[in-house]
């Protein structure tokens, strides 16, 4: 059963109510709230305070802030008015109807949540495409104007030109005619039209009978072409990737952030310990003691499976596998509080969430909601187990334990999982 927190205090004044709540120790990332217009509930394992509101509160204008080893929340009330006391007095029955419909809406609220922010991205995402194209667009209408432009210049360049051989072409064609005039009738007048920056005619040889040198210039000497290339193999290595996915799928800085705990976690051995002087120099192994208990755990010998991992521990607090294999002997051994602590803590290890340790994050998750409905708080292993979901949507087993979870929270009862942790 959880640990009620009473050591609470609360003032008040016309419209607002102020409740502090000590954490007793417990990290602010492990509370969970929820709070409607007439319930709120705080649960920090193995804590739990929950209350039913005297009067109701508006929940958007409601505040909490959680830190320093305390949860100061800000009510507002609906009515301005002064409370006899912070909570109602109802029977069980109005109490489980109140918890049922807190949860329901805050599932709603959840998915709304979800709901607004995919379509927030989406349009995020369609605003930076219609902004890509325009950037494409106005990109494209400038290389054709640049191209418009120098066909332009060219087409320009290219009839003045023209327009000069022309006239070069009359001016001599004018001196020919004028040369022409000059000469004497019995000489006889050849009259040669030449064209201006033309290419070289073939010469043909008058008054002779020699047409070698006409030939000649017909034919092309033969140029001499290289030998073609040889074939070849060129090998091309990529760099290897850690993880599997795809490059524009996969989440680089978490992936390289997980990698850099991996890498400090295996350096981060402490061998000054006065329990390491009897033992050989393979039991002081985090990772030969972790094969150890796991050998032990399938032998189920659990508690010398937990002194295997306490040792390892003491040696290395970085690895994730050790608190989880723990929780899992704690759940065997029925220290459910216990299985809670460790499961949490490899959690905590376990960031960011990865592709690589989407497993392990999968069976922290079951174990510390399988130690919560073994405490009948449902509720929270309802949320660890829609976590375990998420990872592995396509897990019948954990699909319908799940389910069943959801149903005991509904009509009560009491919920024996049949996922193997």
């Amino acid at each position: 059963m959880p640990l009620i927190v009473r050591d609470h205090t609360w003032t008040q004044n016309q419209n607002t109510v102020y409740i502090s709540l000590p954490l007793k120790g417990v990290k602010t990332a492990n509370v969970h709230v929820i709070c409607t217009d007439e319930y709120l509930k705080v649960s920090f394992p193995p804590f739990l305070f929950e209350v039913f509101l005297f009067g109701p509160i508006n929940e958007e204008k409601s505040e909490a802030r959680i830190g320093n080893g305390v949860a100061v929340f800000t009510l507002q009330k609906r009515r301005d008015e002064l409370w006899e006391q912070l909570f109602t007095n109802i029977d069980k029955d109005k109490q489980k109807q109140i918890r049922e419909q807190a949860i329901l809406k805050v599932q709603e609220k959840e998915a709304e949540q979800s709901k607004a922010k995919a379509a927030r991205i989406q349009q995020e995402k369609k605003y930076a495409l219609e902004t890509m194209m325009k950037l494409e667009n106005e990109e494209r209408g400038r290389i054709q104007k640049m191209k418009d432009e120098e066909c332009a210049r060219a087409t320009a360049e290219l009839d003045f030109w023209r327009e000069t051989q022309r006239k070069t072409a009359e001016e001599n064609e004018n001196q020919q005619k004028t040369r022409g005039t000059g000469t004497h009738d019995n000489q006889p007048v050849y009259q040669k039209t030449e064209r201006v920056n033309a290419p070289p005619a073939v010469t043909l040889m008058h008054n002779t009978g020699d047409t070698t040198s006409g030939q000649r210039s017909r034919k092309q000497k033969p140029k001499d072409l290289p030998a073609p290339r040889s074939a070849g193999c060129i090998q091309i290595s990529f760099t290897p990737r850690v993880f599997p996915t795809a490059l524009r799928e996969s989440r680089v800085p978490e992936e390289e952030e997980w990698l850099k705990k991996q890498a400090e976690a295996r350096r981060a051995v402490d061998t000054d310990l006065a329990e390491l002087d009897d033992l050989r120099e393979e039991e002081r192994n985090p990772d030969w003691l972790k094969e150890k208990g796991d050998k032990l755990f399938m032998a189920g010998n659990y508690q010398a499976a937990v002194n295997a991992y306490n040792l390892a521990i003491k040696l290395n607090r970085k690895i994730p596998a050790l608190f989880s294999n723990r929780a899992a002997c704690h759940l065997k051994l029925r220290n459910l509080h216990k299985a809670i602590e460790d499961s949490s803590q490899a959690l905590e290890l376990l960031k960011p969430a990865v592709a690589a340790n989407a497993p392990a994050r999968l069976k922290a998750h079951v174990r510390r909601g399988t130690a919560f409905c073994e405490l009948e708080l449902y509720v929270e292993g309802l949320q660890d187990y829609q976590a375990a979901l998420e990872i592995d949507p396509h897990n019948a087993a954990l699909r319908a334990d799940t389910d069943k979870i959801r149903e005991v929270i509904q009509v009560g009862g009491t919920c024996v999982s049949r996922w193997n942790p």
